[in-house]
C-alpha cells in the first residue's frame, strides 16, 4: 500500500474494465480512433443478456471515456495522474455491439477551458452509428487536491504512458512513437 493514502494500492492503478484493443489513430490536441473488438469472453456479457449478448450501454460510454481519456492525456504529455468523467451531454444509444463486432470509437476535441476538457464523441459499427454524444473530462494531480504523496502521481503517469505505449503500438508499428505527435492511421 502507498504510504500516505489508504485508498491506493498497485493494483488499484489498473482499469477493471479495459474497453479498447487499440488505438488506430491519433492526432494529439485533435482527435482519436479507437477499438474495442467484442467477444463471447467478456464477462458481463453472461448476464446481458443469456439469449440475446450486447455492449451494455455503461460500457459503450465506458469506451468513449476510454479513447477520450487517452486523447486528453497524450494532448497533455502525460502531466497529470486522474483523467476522470465529468459530464456527460446528449447522450445517445443507436445501435447494438454484439460479440464479433468492433466499436470503433472518435472522440474529437472541442473546447479547453482550465482543467475541462470537452470532446464530440462517436461509436460505430461497420459506419453505422451506435452511440453518440459529448463528454466533459477533468484533469488534475492527486497531491494538488489533498495529502497525497506526488510519488503517486508519478507512478500513476508511469503507468498509464505504458499502457498507452502498449494501446497505440498494437499495429506492429514499433518505428512510429505516441510521443512524436505522429498521426497513425489504419484502413
Amino acid at each position: 500500500m502507498f504510504r500516505g493514502h489508504p485508498k491506493f494500492t498497485a493494483g488499484s492503478l489498473r482499469m477493471r474494465f479495459s474497453q479498447l484493443d487499440r488505438i488506430l489513430a491519433l492526432e494529439k490536441g485533435s482527435s482519436i480512433t479507437a477499438v474495442k473488438c467484442l467477444t463471447l469472453s467478456e464477462d458481463y456479457l453472461q448476464d446481458h443478456f443469456p439469449r440475446f449478448p450486447v455492449m451494455p450501454g455503461v460500457m459503450m460510454l465506458e469506451s468513449m471515456f476510454q479513447t477520450s481519456m487517452w486523447l486528453v492525456r497524450s494532448s497533455h504529455d502525460f502531466q497529470y495522474s486522474s483523467v476522470v468523467l465529468r459530464e456527460t451531454k446528449s447522450l445517445k444509444f443507436q445501435g447494438f455491439v454484439q460479440p464479433g463486432d468492433s466499436l470503433k470509437v472518435h472522440a474529437e476535441i472541442k473546447k479547453v477551458d482550465g482543467s475541462l476538457t470537452s470532446l464530440k464523441v462517436v461509436g460505430s459499427v461497420n459506419g453505422v452509428t451506435a452511440t453518440s454524444g459529448r463528454l466533459v473530462l477533468d484533469t488534475f494531480n492527486l497531491a494538488d487536491r489533498g495529502d497525497v504523496d506526488p510519488a503517486i502521481d508519478d507512478y500513476m503517469k508511469h503507468k498509464f504512458r505504458m499502457n498507452f505505449k502498449w494501446l497505440f503500438n498494437q499495429l506492429g508499428n514499433e518505428s512510429t512513437s505516441p510521443d512524436s505527435g505522429a498521426t497513425l492511421a489504419t484502413s
